[in-house]
């Protein structure tokens, strides 16, 4: 049950409303939050323990961080309609200094990732072999996708384009996108001579797809790079048609902490329930959940459709 006198209680506080206008424009680890409220990360932790028991926050801990993200849309979307009609359309200082330094937040995460891409680019395949046999996934998502044809494919996050690889013969036509030059420029020499395949350099939160206009999108072992992984899936499902797949194929949630920094891995992997809740909140429904262990790291591959009913088949291999 939803008390008013917590959530009123819990947003009775100039920082708590700060972290809140944060967190609506994105998820934020809790020494991200401190960076940008030029604060301590205990009196950050303690404001974000009073938004998390009135329920207009939630936090996640993924190794030595903790992520923290709004609430459920049932608490959150009244206050943000309440603030937003309160506004005067003027942004108070604090607002314009926040928006300034979490600018800076998103820059650095994005300058290292695509700077450890750029170096690493011409070892991509292996570096992804080491923690998980490709093989398996690549069998289990040709399982998942079947064999008959896939109409407009997107490959977000194509890499050296080993998806493109794989399935593009099953596609009318096909896209690949990804910020990094080095990579895209691998993935031209891999697809040289095919001519149903596209290759464009782009974000994978602003893909070169007008909506509607795809038929399948993977996103394969992208997510746990991705800054915002529900806004990808947004984005993925804004190019979807009625009908269309999203196929995701990434990690469990694991406790690697070393891959933060040995392979700039943003997120230590996804459960069930966020991958679920991001496509919920796009349009998609979670339609079949395959888990593959036996390697370092357990592989999950989550299919959902637009416009689909409800989970109907989960599995594990």
């Amino acid at each position: 049950m939803i008390d008013p006198l917590d959530i009123f209680g819990a947003l009775g506080d100039a920082t708590r409303l700060r972290i809140l206008a944060l967190l609506r424009r994105m998820e934020l680890s809790i020494g991200e939050l401190a960076q940008v409220l030029g604060q301590s990360q205990p009196r950050v932790s303690r404001h974000v323990k009073i938004l998390c028991d009135a329920g207009v926050a939630e936090r996640r801990k993924e190794g030595s961080w903790v992520f923290v993200a709004l609430g459920r849309p049932a608490v959150v979307e009244p206050i943000a309609v309440l603030l937003d009609a309160w506004a005067d359309g003027q942004a108070d200082h604090w607002a314009v200094a926040d928006a300034a330094r979490l600018a800076a937040v998103r820059a650095d995460r994005a300058s290292s990732a695509a700077a450890w891409f750029e170096l690493h680019a011409g070892e991509w395949d292996a570096i992804r072999s080491l923690h998980v046999a490709d093989s398996e996934v690549e069998a289990a998502m040709q399982q998942v996708l079947g064999t008959a044809p896939l109409g407009t494919l997107i490959d977000i996050g194509t890499g050296t384009g080993r998806m493109l690889e794989l399935f593009g013969r099953q596609a009318q036509t096909a896209l690949g996108i990804d910020r990094s030059s080095e990579m895209l420029r691998l993935a031209r020499a891999k697809l040289a001579g095919v001519t149903n395949t596209d290759l464009r350099q782009a974000d994978l939160y602003a893909l070169p797809m007008a909506d509607g206009a795809a038929d399948v999108a993977i996103i394969h072992h992208v997510l746990h790079f991705a800054q915002q992984p529900g806004a990808a899936i947004v984005e993925a499902a804004r190019v979807l048609g009625p009908g269309g797949r999203l196929l995701i194929a990434d990690f469990a949630s694991h406790d690697r902490e070393d891959l933060r920094t040995k392979d700039a891995h943003v997120r230590l992997g996804f459960a069930d329930e966020q991958v679920a809740g991001w496509a919920d909140a796009a349009g998609l429904r979670m339609v079949r959940v395959e888990t593959l262990g036996g390697g370092e790291l357990t592989v999950k591959l989550w299919l959902a459709r637009k416009g689909a009913a409800a989970l109907h088949e989960v599995k594990a291999a």
